[in-house]
């Protein structure tokens, strides 16, 4: 019988990276809301296309450069008909890429709002150790130590005992595990060899009946 539990956690996060630039109906920084909605402009040949922000506070728009004065055929036809329909995916798919957000700001605000979809990929709730490998599609996930705190129901001061103890890793890094951003690929393993709610724990982290 395995002595590991090995769950798979792909990690959904619900909203987008919030860019805080200089609003000028507030009159301040502010945090701004992707809208869902793109803005395709032709300039003769050329293209523009945005994406639309609005202020949380007044709602004053921002328009987030996807790309400037590009010819039709340079543009993908898939990025052109996503553009077209204001397809809901592929703007999702822009509206979490934090790389392209840090060149229009230096502020992003990742909200911490996570679904997590679970599935066993061996052993039993009774193991010693549990090892979770991440799926994390979008840049935007949360930190080692709120993912297993909100999804395990573990306090956070446990959780560093558990780290100071080196009975909690993370796979490739594992120095300062919980401080570290959830990576696609990335495994967390746990030993729980010594804590009486162990079967409690692997349970929260299998899901399920």
């Amino acid at each position: 019988m395995s002595h590991t539990l090995t769950v798979q956690w792909t990690i959904e996060p619900q909203t987008a990276p919030r860019p805080w630039l200089a609003c000028s109906r507030c009159g301040g920084q502010r945090a701004f809301v992707c809208s869902g909605k793109t803005r395709l402009n032709a300039n003769g040949r050329r293209l523009d296309a945005w994406l639309i922000y609005r202020c949380a506070v007044c709602e004053d728009t921002w328009n987030r450069p996807i790309f400037e004065r590009r010819t039709v055929t340079s543009v993908a036809p898939d990025a052109l008909a996503a553009l077209q329909s204001n397809d809901p995916a592929w703007i999702r798919q822009v509206a979490f890429d934090i790389e392209g957000l840090r060149q229009c700001t230096d502020r992003i605000e990742d909200l911490a709002d996570s679904s997590v979809e679970r599935r066993v990929l061996g052993g039993t709730v009774d193991s010693a150790r549990l090892e979770i490998v991440v799926v994390a599609r979008h840049a935007s996930s949360p930190r080692v130590d709120r993912l297993l705190s909100a999804e395990l129901a573990l306090s956070r001061a446990r959780l560093t005992k558990l780290e100071a103890a080196g009975r909690v890793t993370l796979l490739p890094e594992s120095r300062k595990a919980l401080q570290r951003p959830i990576r696609d690929g990335c495994r967390i393993v746990l030993d729980l060899t010594a804590e009486d709610d162990r079967a409690e724990i692997a349970q929260r982290a299998r899901g399920g009946p």
